[in-house]
């Protein structure tokens, strides 16, 4: 029992420290961050994950963008690193937020009083589908705009 208890703070204890130079970011979702001094270059190691854009030369958004690790250097004007930060990237604990699995498929919905609609996530069996009815609704309302 002693062993389990010590094992369990030992994880506690390096899980804090190794998450304390880190960002949570929720999927969909953003978050700032703040840089010690200016930077002129940010890269992010898997853009695929996560994206950047930069508020002023100390504040930056970061945007969850699928599951995942990934991290982001930042550099000064003279190339120097001023930040190595690892970002995670996990689904929005909310609520609102269903998820129905039936078998081998999965279908997430977001509900709001006792209306339910589709909220598709990366993992849902229609994800694909969805995701393109919504890219063609865009379209349309950017040509309409036009």
């Amino acid at each position: 029992m002693r062993t389990t208890i010590t094992t369990a703070l030992a994880f506690v204890c390096l899980t804090s420290s190794a998450l304390a130079g880190g960002v949570s970011v929720p999927m969909d979702e953003v978050r700032t961050v703040t840089f010690g001094k200016p930077v002129t270059t940010v890269y992010v190691g898997n853009p695929s994950i996560a994206d950047i854009n930069i508020i002023d030369a100390r504040h930056a958004f970061i945007l969850g963008k699928s599951y995942g690790t990934t991290n982001i250097i930042a550099l000064d004007a003279q190339g120097h690193q001023v930040s190595n930060t690892f970002v995670s990237v996990a689904a929005a604990a909310t609520a609102s937020t269903v998820t129905l699995v039936k078998g081998t498929t999965q279908q997430t919905l977001a509900c709001n009083g006792q209306r339910c609609e589709p909220a598709p996530r990366p993992g849902d069996s229609n994800f694909a589908a969805l995701t393109g009815d919504i890219e063609k609704h865009f379209d349309l309302g950017a040509k309409g705009a036009q």
